[in-house]
């Protein structure tokens, strides 16, 4: 098993504010993904851009991205060349629908000499890329990482913004589906209102309970509860580690029935809390 690497909580840093970025040294997020794009007026992007480029090897061992613009936009090629030059340990691209734009994108990485440690992290939000979520996600090996856009795929869904995203659930799970089949991580969509506290917790729990290795983030005070949410609890771990001992005592014994807490253990029960104990110790060593 690959040793997993914390993604717990991910926040977008403006690229355009100086202070910002600046501050997020002091922060305790997972990853950093520097923005160019929504967060950038236009005039702005090009000196956003330079002093992006500049940041990247200022955060210590931190996961640090780059978003560029999109795919679309008159800025993306100057972005990539950009991003590629400044080796971040991803470039973020907005919009991806499509198998081929993975490639073009990868092609352009290779052109702009990207370092092999710079990989694609593909923001899937739309109803096309829903539908295409599979063949996105394994259309490269340097493609890592899934980010659910769920704002805009709510926008293009024409969908509302309810407690507990029924009307987003299906697209989702397809997108899950995706990252699971094909091995990738996968980063659930960012909570709006910075002032609901109970709100966002309660949705990180539920991106967690579906399946998410973290969440994205617009604002520092999210860090936390996003970092302890998806972190495996004390609780859980004391399973983990019972259920390990539990199966290696068993088969050493030479029985074929295990049981904690009353409930019988499988090899996937087994494989689970291995993969759990895999992120304490993981997290543990940030």
């Amino acid at each position: 098993m690959t040793e997993p690497r914390p993604r717990r909580s991910v926040l977008y840093l403006p690229g355009a504010n100086e202070r910002a970025l600046e501050k997020a040294k002091t922060l305790p997020a997972d990853a950093l993904i520097l923005d160019l794009e929504d967060a950038v007026a236009p005039d702005a992007k090009e000196a956003a851009r330079e002093r992006v480029c500049a940041a990247v090897g200022s955060y210590d061992a931190r996961e640090v991205t780059i978003r560029v613009n999109g795919l679309d936009t008159e800025w993306h090629d100057a972005d990539l060349r950009a991003a590629a030059s400044a080796g971040p340990a991803a470039v973020v691209v907005p919009k991806v629908n499509s198998a081929t734009e993975v490639h073009n994108i990868e092609r352009a990485l290779e052109l702009g000499g990207a370092p092999e440690h710079t990989k694609i992290w593909a923001m899937v939000e739309t109803p096309v890329a829903m539908l295409h979520a599979e063949e996105i996600a394994a259309a490269s090996d340097r493609l890592t990482v899934l980010v659910l856009g769920t704002n805009d795929l709510a926008k293009e869904l024409h969908a509302e913004f309810v407690p507990g995203r029924a009307p987003l659930l299906g697209g989702l799970s397809l997108c899950l589906l995706a990252a699971r089949a094909t091995g990738k991580v996968i980063l659930d969509g960012v909570y709006n209102d910075v002032k609901d506290t109970a709100g966002f917790e309660a949705e990180c729990r539920q991106g967690r309970e579906f399946g998410f290795d973290g969440k994205t983030l617009i604002h520092p005070s999210q860090v936390e509860p996003a970092n302890r949410v998806f972190a495996p609890s004390t609780e859980e771990i004391d399973h983990a580690h019972r259920v390990i001992t539990a199966f290696e005592e068993a088969s050493a014994q030479g029985r074929a029935v295990v049981t904690v807490d009353g409930r019988m253990i499988e090899n996937l029960h087994v494989d689970n809390a291995r993969r759990v104990l895999a992120l304490a110790e993981a997290i543990e060593g940030k």
